[in-house]
């Protein structure tokens, strides 16, 4: 009960953040007043007001009121959530649209990522997925064969493929990585994301896996300059952040499509 309690005040708060109504600069309410307002505990309003802090939304100080600080849409790698889900939760509408759906022989990288056999065969995905109606992202994925046919079986406007592996074929994202870098936009992205070619994109790579570590999906997210911000959090005690010299930013828990 106290779980879902704070989680659904901390998305109320979230979304009067993100929708204006607690400008960046203001304060927050106090605790003692956040907890009146919904009649939970000071503990239950204090883990709610943590969460928004950790996502970069308020102020971290304690004590003192939570000063907001932006309205960013940021996606944290602390949790499996897909995309839809990240974007939901912060009050937006998210979108997809499947391209082409392709069934060819693996490329190198895709066959040592899904651990196949070189050219084995895989159904290669591209969509473009839209945040508010805008093109905010192009997502090219590679899937193995044991779910391929799972995956070329869903809409065209499937709000998410995890989402609906879960749900239909019993197949769950436990492990993930991700590697984070920039590049300019080719012609394909420039047109599908409507910015000029050579703008710069931020991608974003990731693997995940289930339970076993069965590999799930290859993918290659290019995400519209000022479309989101991803977040880290770590400490001296737990940093699942690493640094690969020309490889980018990766870590241990991260999000799924």
């Amino acid at each position: 009960m106290g779980t879902v309690r704070y989680l659904e005040i901390a998305d109320a708060l979230r979304r009067a953040i993100l929708s204006g109504e607690h400008p960046v600069g203001s304060q927050l309410p106090s605790e003692s007043d956040l907890a009146a307002q919904w009649s939970a505990s000071r503990g239950t309003v204090r883990q709610a007001v943590a969460t928004l802090a950790s996502e970069g939304l308020i102020g971290s100080r304690q004590g003192a009121r939570r000063i907001v600080l932006r309205h960013e849409r940021r996606h944290s790698f602390g949790e499996l959530n897909s995309f839809a889900q990240w974007a939901e939760g912060l009050g937006h509408e998210a979108a997809s649209r499947f391209l082409s759906r392709t069934r060819r022989p693996a490329t190198v990288e895709e066959a040592e990522r899904l651990a196949l056999e070189p050219g084995a065969e895989v159904l290669a995905v591209l969509r473009l997925r839209l945040l508010d109606g805008e093109p905010t992202m192009v997502e090219r994925t590679a899937y193995p064969g044991w779910i391929a046919a799972a995956v070329e079986a869903m809409p065209e406007d499937c709000r998410s493929i995890m989402d609906l592996l879960a749900q239909d074929s019993g197949v769950v994202a436990h492990y993930g990585e991700h590697l984070i870098d920039a590049l300019p936009a080719g012609s394909e992205d420039a047109r599908l994301l409507e910015v000029r070619r050579g703008t710069p994109l931020l991608r974003q790579r990731h693997a995940s896996a289930t339970a076993a570590g069965r590999p799930i999906e290859w993918s290659d997210d290019r995400y519209r300059a000022g479309s989101v911000v991803f977040s880290v959090s770590n400490s001296s005690v737990a940093t699942p952040l690493e640094r690969r010299a020309g490889d980018g930013w990766t870590e241990a828990a991260s999000g799924t499509a």
